[in-house]
Order: structure tokens, then C-alpha cells, then sequence
């Protein structure tokens, strides 16, 4: 409702109080006038004289008393219409004060403020009872509307930066206050909307310095600029300007969001090239041989080789100028590796040969190493083709070798063996043995080693052949030892053992018979003839290639005779059983060089590859 105009403005409480005593003062004037010293007697008796001595007539006093009269009865009309407008007036002003107050105490929900009830008064009475309360509630009005004021004017602020339009919120307009509501129920849901409004500024605040933080780690990585990446992004992201006047609109979050997604796919793709670069890298590498010092200047690039794209933090890890370094150094050592081919695939034949040497696999070298000049020099096949099957061929050699490693110690401890068994044999023929001649007791020491040894050969041997018998049933092939097959090796060993046991057997029953004669003799008084010696005659086993005690040579042949490999095996199988039964007696040596090559002939068995 309008105010009455006495209360129009109610900041202005002591003009209002002002104009109040005016009125005031209005009705005690009106009042004040009939209450003059002068009284109407005393200046009608002034007039009377001044008549009498004019000589006014009767006609004329009568008329200016009628006049006299009558203007004093306007001026009670007169003063009585004022007092009436005073009246009413007040009236209007004490209704307007009660209508303000209740409206006051309306708005602001005070519950606690005391009015005096002075309804039964005089108008003034009423009037000066409101007033305080009145001037109270409107001080409390002027504060709530600065609170008011304040939570809405950042209200408008944070809504205005959320929904990107910072430039409009610095030059907005003070917000308008409903003052018909300035309860605190009111100010609370303001102050609830703003608190929402502030975490959620700070939730936004905290996302774009995280993607702020994790675009500045990634444009470090990629070697990119990244205040050129993030201004373009929004101009107040620099970190030149403060935190609080950062844009957390939805349009930037977006676009903070999209910049990091474009980025770690950048990221990405740079990791897997350079990934790729390093591997080509250590490749020609390897195939080159190239020096370690050589290598080390691109650590910077194969240091991620094998690496997550999470793990690459280092600065400049992934930039373009180093992926294009790395694919110069690649396309240079592909022009090099072209040049060296040669080479390099003599070194791979090498490699070959000698995984093939330790397996003891017979191969053709001269034949390998043509075949790969001729396709160098046709042109035929790539060079990176013509190692990658050399590769492969030496992979599978390496797995060949390692299958028959165990076979290859076994041989080996064989073999060795043997040697101590035809050192045992010279040494048992020496008569002078016993002698207290230097190093004699280590002669000693070492025959009792070798009989120890020699003693173990059968069971040896039969092992051997029972896992070279599984080796060549699970390979389907024949196990070659330097072109000959081991289990012929082993059956020849076998045959010369037994016939070197049946040898030892006859000269043993010779012995034993001249000594029954030289009994005799010396029983009925006769003598031994001197020109027949009575100890025994060494017997010769049977040689080839220069061998003497039957002992296995690194490389054997075999007869003609033997025909096929199925064949021999099952007439030495047979010997081996019997050889079995007397093996484990035999002491006698039998020489490394010797009848491992009594097999002699022109046939061959083809090798394993």
C-alpha cells in the first residue's frame, strides 16, 4: 500500500519527526489563539472611546460591530477548519504508521519486536508510541537488504562465471531485493544457494587446475608449447592470471577436457612410433654389432621401448624432433646395413657353424657359404629376408643343440673315461711303478681314480645308449656324432671291449698253463728253456687308424660291411647283451686313439641337421 506522504521515505526519520512537531505546533497555534490577554470586552470599550470621540453614528457603530462580528466568526470557522485537517491529518498519519508497521513486522518476520497498545490515547499519544518501533524495524530493514544485496549479488556472480559470461557479471547491475520478504528464512535459502553455488565453483575450479596440470605434463612430454596449447583453450587459464578468476564454465571444461584427450592420443601414437623406431633401431643393431658407445647415443630413445604410455614422464620424451632423429638414424643404418649384408650373413653362417661344431653335427660350409653369395649377388632375395632365415636357422640349431646336450656330456664323460682307462693300462705295465721315484705317489693316486672310473664305463655306456635309443625314437633319426652314428660307436666300443675281455681270458689260461709246465719241470728236475720267455706276451688289439687299446676315437667310420643302420643295430644289440655280462669285470685299458675307428670303410651315415 502507498505510505502516507509523511512516511514516504523512512531513512529520513527526523524530517519525518520534524514535519510531525509541525503539525503539532499547527494545532497548539489554533489553540493558543483564544487564549490572548486581550479579551473582545477590553478592545470594544478601546473602540467605544475612540467612537465617542470621532462621533461616529449609531448606524455606523452598528454596521463596523456587524462587520467586527462577523470577521471574527470567520476566523473561528477559519481556525476550527485547521484544527479539523489537523485532525484528520494525524489520523492518516497514525493508519499510514500502523500499516508500515505491520507490513514491516510482515516482511521481516520479527517476532520479537513490542508495540505498546495505545489505541485508547490521544492521536499524538498513539503517533509517539509507534515511532520507535517503526524507526527500529526500518534500521533492521536497511541491513537485511545490504545481506540480501550481498548473497544475491554473488549469486549473480558465480552463475554468470559458471555459465561463461565473466564480462557481463563484472558489469552487472546491483541486484533488485524483494523487500516485501526480508525474512531470515529467506537470507538462510540464499545463503544454501550460494554455499551450492560456491562447492560447486570449487569442484569446478579443482577440475580445470587438474586439467591444467595434466595438459602443462603432457605438452612437456610432447615438447609443445603450452601456454600457446591452454590460452586457446580460454585466455584466463595463463598462469599469469589468479586462481579465483580462472574459467570453470561448462564450455571450457569441454574444451579442457577434448584438449587432453587429443593430446594422449598424440601421446600415444608418438610412444608407438618411437616404439617402433627403437626396435628397428636394436635390430640393425644387432645385426651390425654396433659398440655399445654407439648405441648409447640413442638411449634417450630405446629407454622406452617397452614402456606403458602412463610411464613416459620425462620432459621431451616423445618430440618430434627427436622421433625424427631416430628415424634418420634408422634410414642410415638400413643404407649401411645394405652395404654390409655380406658380411653380415658370413657373420650369421658363422654363427651356424660353430652352434653346429659344439653339437658335433657334421654340415658343408663351403657349400652354406655359396649358396649365400649367390643369393646376394643374384638379387633374388632381400637382405633382411636372407638374414631373418639365417636367424631362424640358427634358432633351430640352438634348439637341436640343446637336445642333445645331455647325450653330448654323457659322450664327453665317456670318452674321458677311456682316456684314464688306456692310461691305466700303461700304467699297470710299468714295472717300475712302485718305485720311490718323484711323482710316483701321484701316479698312484690318479690309478686308483682311474680304476674307480674304468669300473663305472658299463653302466655308462648302457645309459648312453638307452637315452640315445629314446632320443633317436622321439626324433625319428638317427643320433650322428661327427657323421657317425653314436650307436654304432657304441656297439664297436662294446665289440673291442669284449674282445679285448676274451683276449685277457686267453692270456690269463696261457699264463696259468706255463706256469703248471714250469711247476712240472721243476718238480721232476728239469728246467724252463731260456730262449722261451714264461711271462706273457702283450697282445696287440686290433688297429685302425693308428689305435692300439680299442679306446673310442673323436671321429669314426664305418664298413662297408655293416650295410644299413637298422641292420647293424640289431647284430650289435646282440653284442651288447653279451658284453653286458662280462663288461662289469673287465679291468683291462684300451687306448683313446685306437678302436674307435677299427670300423673302417667308404660308406657313410648321412648327419642329423
Amino acid at each position: 500500500s502507498k505510505k502516507p506522504e509523511i512516511l514516504q521515505n523512512p531513512n529520513q526519520n527526523k524530517r519525518w519527526n520534524c514535519r510531525l512537531l509541525e503539525v503539532l505546533m499547527t494545532v497548539s497555534d489554533a489553540e493558543n489563539a483564544f487564549r490572548s490577554d486581550t479579551t473582545c470586552g477590553t478592545l470594544l470599550q478601546q473602540l467605544q472611546q475612540i467612537w465617542d470621540e470621532v462621533g461616529e453614528s449609531d448606524d455606523e457603530r452598528d454596521k463596523m460591530l456587524l462587520q467586527i462580528d462577523q470577521e471574527c466568526l470567520d476566523v473561528y470557522k477559519r481556525k476550527v477548519d485547521q484544527a479539523a485537517k489537523s485532525r484528520a491529518h494525524l489520523l492518516q498519519a497514525l493508519a499510514d504508521a500502523k500499516i508500515e508497521l505491520s507490513s514491516l513486522v510482515l516482511a521481516l518476520e520479527e517476532k520479537n519486536v513490542v508495540v505498546t497498545d495505545k489505541s485508547t490515547g490521544t492521536i499524538k499519544e498513539q503517533l509517539a508510541a509507534i515511532a520507535p518501533t517503526l524507526e527500529q524495524l526500518w534500521e533492521l530493514k536497511d541491513e537485511r537488504k545490504k545481506e540480501f544485496a550481498d548473497v544475491q549479488s554473488q549469486i549473480q556472480k558465480i552463475c554468470g562465471e559458471i555459465a561463461g559470461n565473466m564480462k557481463l557479471t563484472e558489469q552487472a547491475e546491483a541486484p533488485t531485493v524483494n523487500e516485501d520478504d526480508l525474512s531470515l528464512k529467506k537470507l538462510d535459502e540464499f545463503h544454501s544457494q550460494l554455499q551450492e553455488l560456491q562447492k560447486e565453483k570449487s569442484d569446478r575450479l579443482h577440475k580445470v587446475l587438474d586439467f591444467v596440470s595434466t595438459v602443462h605434463d603432457l605438452c612437456s612430454v610432447l615438447g609443445m608449447d603450452f601456454f600457446s596449447v591452454i590460452i586457446e583453450v580460454h585466455p584466463s587459464l595463463n598462469d599469469s592470471i589468479g586462481v579465483q578468476s580462472k574459467s570453470i564454465s561448462n564450455e571450457t571444461l569441454s574444451k579442457l577436457a577434448k584438449t587432453v584427450v587429443d593430446l594422449k592420443e598424440d601421446k600415444m601414437k608418438r610412444l608407438q612410433k618411437l616404439q617402433e623406431l627403437a626396435g628397428q633401431l636394436f635390430d640393425l643393431w644387432n645385426l651390425m654389432d654396433t659398440s655399445s658407445e654407439e648405441r648409447s647415443l640413442f638411449d634417450h630413445v630405446t629407454c622406452n621401448i617397452s614402456a606403458t604410455v602412463d610411464e613416459v614422464t620425462i620432459p621431451g620424451a616423445l618430440a618430434l624432433d627427436l622421433i625424427e632423429q631416430a628415424e634418420v638414424e634408422v634410414e642410415r643404418l638400413d643404407h649401411l646395413k645394405a652395404s654390409k649384408m655380406k658380411e653380415i650373413a658370413f657373420k650369421r653362417q658363422g654363427e651356424l657353424e660353430q652352434i653346429f661344431a659344439h653339437a658335433h653335427i657334421e654340415t658343408d660350409p663351403e657349400a652354406a657359404r655359396g649358396k649365400i653369395m649367390a643369393l646376394i649377388e643374384s638379387g633374388s632375395i632381400e637382405p633382411s629376408e636372407l638374414v631373418a632365415d639365417l636367424d631362424d636357422q640358427i634358432i633351430k640349431a640352438k634348439e637341436e643343440a640343446g637336445s642333445r646336450k645331455e647325450i653330448l656330456d654323457k659322450v664327453e664323460k665317456w670318452m674321458s673315461a677311456c682316456e684314464e682307462e688306456s692310461w691305466l693300462e700303461d700304467y699297470n705295465r710299468d714295472e717300475n711303478r712302485y718305485s720311490s721315484s718323484r711323482g710316483a705317489h701321484l701316479n698312484l693316486k690318479r690309478a686308483e681314480k682311474a680304476r674307480v672310473l674304468v669300473n663305472k664305463i658299463p653302466a655308462l655306456v648302457d645309459t648312453l645308449v638307452a637315452k640315445t635309443q629314446a632320443w633317436e625314437e622321439d626324433r625319428q633319426m638317427s643320433f650322428v656324432y661327427d657323421g657317425v652314428p653314436l650307436l654304432a660307436m657304441l656297439d664297436e666300443y662294446a665289440m673291442l671291449r669284449q674282445d679285448r675281455e676274451e683276449e685277457k681270458l686267453r692270456m690269463r689260461d696261457k699264463k696259468k698253463f706255463h706256469e703248471q709246465i714250469t711247476t712240472e719241470q721243476e718238480v721232476f728236475g728239469s728246467r724252463p728253456s731260456p730262449s722261451r720267455p714264461l711271462g706273457p706276451k702283450k697282445v696287440v688289439g686290433p688297429r685302425a687308424n693308428g689305435g692300439s687299446n680299442g679306446t673310442p676315437n673323436r671321429r669314426l667310420s664305418l664298413s662297408a660291411h655293416q650295410g644299413s643302420n637298422n641292420g647293424t643295430r640289431s647284430i650289435n644289440k646282440g653284442r651288447r647283451e653279451s658284453t653286458g655280462q662280462v663288461a662289469h669285470t673287465n679291468h683291462v685299458a684300451i687306448s683313446k686313439e685306437d678302436a674307435a675307428s677299427h670300423i673302417s670303410g667308404t660308406d657313410t651315415i648321412p648327419s642329423t641337421p
